[in-house]
């Protein structure tokens, strides 16, 4: 935009008399122009300064000697001082009143009123020609939706901030519009307009701005753990713990219920843990397992005439010379019926105690204890079988050489339960010589698989 340079011609106003001439020259400055009393001329006035909002549209405000331009900011701008000043000492109009002294009888017209001031202006006190304000006098034809600004010389009607003109009318200028003026969201307001942000975003100072909210620092909202992410947050428990519903809170998690081989005998489930119980005579090993405790080393509480024997989750007491007669204690657990003893010829020449202990419901077929012959007769034969405690046909007596068999558990047994039963190894020659003796096996099965 290029504001238009009024360049005024001299008026000279001349007084004569009837003797010598005197001249009085007043100046008044054109449009754009204002009197400069020290310099005794007329300097430009700057537009840029005093119009509000003189450019549009991005566009950057030049001074220009008697008005100013509108350019884009990238143009660049040289100013010839020489015509800017040569500019400003053609701006005056010369007001010029010569009087004769010499005329007593005459006196001089008054120089005010002959001063000729352009429109938009009015004479002065001082006579000089000086604006008229017509925002302040209320003689502009300004709408009321509009305001007024003063210009040297005129006025303009211009729209409020953040409105435009549309014909004579001043329309609210809808800023989300325009290029982007806000980081997330624009709400246009009459006038005006505001930005919002997304969730988990906040304005920055400069209000254009999202930033990110750190939710884990301003009010951690997790029960447990907090992560801040870009927007929003997650939440985290506790080994433990699981998210409940919410993803806020922190829920115990039921171990126990999870699986069924967490622990060997029995889970009980704690706030953020679980831990594992074992059953009376058992103890916990390695935080899941149940092992044996061998109450015959801890708390043993047999008697002095017994021994301490030790099974899985438990111990007995058996008397120290189990012998009954007529058989004596010939060596520990070892029973001998004496030959002297006419009743001895129909019992087995000895009796031997063994004692063991297995887990319930064991898998079958399993061998489980062996029977050896202690003493070797040569041109002997010997034979094996289960005299008695078989009722059930729980065993079965397997021979695996000429001096020893096996004892094969071919059903399940359930504990706690004590077996007794009778291994007979008889032993015969080829002069009908004929003896046996007899191991009796008491197993004592466990109450657990375990």
């Amino acid at each position: 935009m290029l504001t238009a340079m009024f360049l005024a011609a001299l008026i000279l106003i001349t007084v004569h008399s009837q003797e010598t001439e005197e001249t009085i020259t007043y100046t008044q400055c054109t449009d754009g122009y204002e009197w400069d009393p020290v310099r005794q001329r007329c300097k430009d006035i700057d537009e840029c300064e005093i119009v509000p909002d003189a450019c549009k549209g991005g566009m950057k405000c030049v001074n220009h000697y008697g008005g100013y331009l509108c350019l884009p900011r990238t143009a660049q701008i040289i100013v010839n001082e020489r015509e800017e000043a040569a500019a400003e000492s053609t701006s005056g109009r010369n007001n010029v009143i010569r009087r004769t002294p010499a005329d007593p009888q005459r006196a001089p017209p008054n120089p005010t009123h002959q001063i000729q001031c352009a429109a938009g202006y009015e004479q002065s006190d001082h006579n000089v020609c000086q604006d008229i304000d017509e925002c302040a006098t209320g003689t502009h034809n300004c709408r009321a939706d509009q305001m007024c600004v003063n210009l040297r010389g005129s006025f303009s009607c211009q729209c409020p901030p953040g409105y435009q003109k549309r014909g004579e009318q001043c329309v609210d200028i809808d800023e989300c519009t325009l290029p982007p003026y806000c980081h997330h969201r624009c709400v246009n307001t009459p006038g005006s307009y505001y930005c919002q942000c997304n969730a988990g975003f906040q304005l920055a100072s400069n209000n254009h701005t999202c930033v990110d909210i750190n939710e884990c620092d301003a009010n951690n909202p997790c029960a447990q753990q907090c992560y801040n992410i870009l927007g929003s947050f997650i939440c985290q428990c506790n080994p433990g713990f699981e998210l409940s519903s919410d993803r806020i809170n922190c829920e115990d998690t039921d171990e126990c219920r999870t699986s069924s081989y967490i622990c060997q005998y029995q889970c009980v489930n704690e706030p953020g843990k679980f831990s594992c119980v074992c059953p009376e005579g058992y103890q916990v090993v390695g935080g899941r397992t149940c092992q044996d405790i061998n109450e015959c080393e801890t708390t043993n509480e047999c008697r002095e005439d017994e021994i301490c024997w030790n099974y899985h989750g438990g111990f007995r007491c058996y008397p120290r010379n189990p012998c009954q007669e007529p058989y004596v204690l010939t060596s520990e657990n070892r029973c001998v019926c004496p030959v002297s003893n006419a009743i001895c010829r129909e019992l087995p020449y000895s009796v031997v105690y063994k004692y063991m202990s297995i887990r319930s419901d064991r898998t079958v077929p399993s061998d489980i204890f062996q029977i050896q012959a202690t003493t070797i007769y040569p041109n002997t034969i010997n034979t094996f079988r289960i005299k008695s405690g078989n009722e059930n046909g729980e065993f079965y007596l397997r021979q695996t050489s000429a001096v020893s068999a096996m004892l094969v558990l071919v059903k399940s047994l359930s504990g706690p339960r004590e077996h007794i039963v009778d291994l007979e190894m008889l032993t015969v020659n080829s002069l009908n010589y004929r003896t046996s003796s007899v191991l009796r096996l008491t197993i004592i099965v466990g109450p657990y698989a375990f």
